[in-house]
């Protein structure tokens, strides 16, 4: 396939457009991008003059706001200077190291399993792959593939954002985890239906939230929520403390609270579905070399799960 035009415009100037949009401002683009504001701004009005649009709107006051053109190409070319860097750094990948960076998106509560043995791991094996975090819920996932702000994520299987390719690592149910001294805590098991007049302590982040909720509600009930917080300790704590039972998915080998109070684990009878864990990826874009050997090393491993 031959190139028949040349672009008028640059990368440069859509990356001068791009960080205007996002800071606010031409003069906190110049100085994140250690250039003087009058070449940013020349550079915009030829970006403009190239794309036969107005691609922003300059106010004095209130900085600098998008067109709805502007965002059409601020959008694209995301994508084009994106695939300009991803070209760079395959480029710095021999036949036998990886290089380059891997944003990777987890579920707060699987982070305590997945994100240590990725860091460690995956990270002595391969050294000049650079490894950054975003812990966040899967709600707010959403687009950050595509996007290219995350280049694979962890996440619950109960609550994948849009389409992308997805594998599972591992399985297993939710369980019910109650103080030392409960009066269950002498049972093999708990029934939900013996637990539906008691405090709950709710685990507000989806998708845990929904997958609890829809526990009770496919068996008919409807549980009493005490507390609710978005943290999976201050669960632990506050059941700890005796305020209430928790259910939760992700198990950890510890059986204390954060204040060292003693907890006990259960298991619901009759037997819950369980709920997958599993590895996310973009499927609308090729990868990188270092994405698909990270994946190919999470779905390798024997995960701990209890």
């Amino acid at each position: 396939m031959y190139i028949d035009q040349v672009p008028n415009f640059s990368l440069r100037q859509l990356s001068y457009l791009i960080t205007a949009a996002r800071l606010g401002t031409i003069s906190a683009a110049a100085a994140e991008l250690h250039v003087s504001s009058s070449a940013i701004s020349d550079s915009i009005t030829a970006l403009e003059h190239q794309m036969g649009s107005q691609l922003c709107i300059r106010k004095k006051a209130q900085g600098l706001v998008l067109t709805a053109a502007g965002k059409q190409v601020a959008a694209q070319a995301r994508n084009l200077i994106n695939e300009a860097n991803e070209l760079e750094r395959d480029l710095k990948t021999t036949d036998d190291e990886l290089a380059g960076p891997i944003t990777i998106g987890c579920y707060p509560t699987l982070a305590p399993m997945i994100l240590p043995v990725l860091l460690a791991e995956f990270g002595e094996q391969h050294p000049r792959v650079s490894l950054e975090i975003v812990e966040t819920t899967q709600d707010k996932l959403a687009g950050k593939l595509e996007s290219g702000e995350i280049d694979v994520a962890f996440v619950y299987e109960t609550l994948i954002p849009g389409t992308p390719n997805h594998a599972q690592l591992f399985a297993q149910p939710a369980h019910v985890i109650l103080a030392a001294d409960d009066p269950f805590a002498s049972r093999d098991t708990v029934r939900l239906e013996d637990l539906v007049d008691r405090d709950m302590i709710l685990l507000d982040s989806p998708p845990s939230s929904q997958h609890t909720l829809s526990m009770f509600h496919g068996r008919g009930l409807r549980p009493t929520i005490r507390h609710r917080t978005t943290s999976y300790e201050v669960v632990r704590t506050l059941v700890g403390r005796g305020l209430g039972y928790g259910v939760l998915v992700q198990r950890l080998n510890n059986t204390s609270s954060y204040e060292g109070y003693s907890l006990v684990v259960k298991e619901i009878e009759p037997a819950v579905e369980p709920v997958g864990v599993e590895v996310i990826w973009p499927s609308q874009t090729a990868i990188a070399m270092r994405v698909q050997a990270l994946i190919e090393f999470a779905l390798a491993r024997q995960w701990k799960t209890a």
